[in-house]
């Protein structure tokens, strides 16, 4: 998850229906803050692309289509990338669920393998789904994802010798907000996470600490908007969102390089940040 981006997965606003005001009036159904200011997510996301791009990553689009919903910008989540392949996702958010297709499809057009798809009543979305090294996967057990789905990746996993972990959430702002595991840490580099410390289970701060991690702790202020949510793009490089200032100072106090990009519209309203904006291909 930390190693040198080449090729990420983005979906545009303009994909996802923003502009379509029979596809934007469902807002409140998927809890976003207020109506999608088209617009202004648009050219948020074309500079989240322009930054991919500077960073080296090949830039694929998913296609528009009419079974996607606003929330298909957030292209992180309906697929999870192997070494031998993707992984189908079954969104615990059933408006999701048909994002995954999309995503299956697309791939098999790049020549991307499809190594398995998970099955109801097995439900899993990626940004709960955490590689601690190669052969170790930390998976949030929340609302989007849950004990049949985790089940169903670690035997899919385990006979290629990686272990799968179960990582308790809370209950958070309850089950109609989206709380995965990667709201709460992303991986910076193969030692360095950054936190959102009170909300993690103790069990998974011990785990982390027991295998070398430290923590860098958002700014708490920032938390509503998204400070945990960074993206590495591998050799010490972050993409991170612009709003965060005091905890981008502490990441970059770190030691690491960190570029930026407005997410008011894009990232705030639907909660996504600049992972759950992207869906890595391929890192090396």
């Amino acid at each position: 998850m930390v190693a040198q981006l080449q090729r990420v997965l983005v979906c545009s606003p303009l994909s996802a229906g923003w502009a379509d005001a029979s596809i934007s009036e469902h807002w409140r159904r998927l809890g976003f803050l207020h109506a999608p200011n088209f617009d202004a997510a648009q050219a948020q996301h074309d500079e989240l692309c322009r930054q991919l791009q500077s960073a080296g990553a090949e830039v694929v689009h998913l296609p528009a289509s009419s079974l996607l919903s606003l929330d298909a910008v957030y292209t992180h989540d309906p697929s999870f990338a192997t070494d031998d392949g993707l992984i189908v996702m079954n969104p615990g958010k059933p408006t999701r669920v048909a994002e995954a297709a999309q995503h299956r499809d697309l791939c098999c057009n790049l020549g991307v393998p499809i190594v398995v798809e998970i099955k109801p009543p097995g439900l899993t979305e990626a940004g709960d789904m955490v590689w601690l090294d190669p052969k170790t996967l930390l998976i949030g057990l929340g609302y989007r994802t849950n004990a049949e789905g985790i089940r169903q990746m670690r035997a899919f996993l385990a006979p290629k010798g990686v272990e799968v972990i179960s990582a308790p959430l809370p209950y958070g702002p309850g089950p109609s907000a989206c709380l995965h595991l990667m709201s709460l840490i992303s991986l910076l580099d193969e030692e360095t996470a950054v936190v959102d410390l009170p909300w993690l289970a103790v069990e998974t701060v011990e785990l982390l600490r027991s295998r070398g991690y430290s923590f860098i702790e958002i700014d708490y202020a920032e938390r509503a908007t998204l400070a945990c949510n960074v993206l590495s793009l591998g050799k010490k490089r972050l993409l991170a969102l612009k709003e965060n200032q005091k905890t981008n100072q502490k990441l970059s106090d770190a030691g690491f390089e960190v570029r930026t990009f407005s997410g008011s519209e894009l990232c705030v309203n639907g909660s996504g940040g600049p992972t759950c904006l992207t869906r890595p291909l391929l890192r090396l």
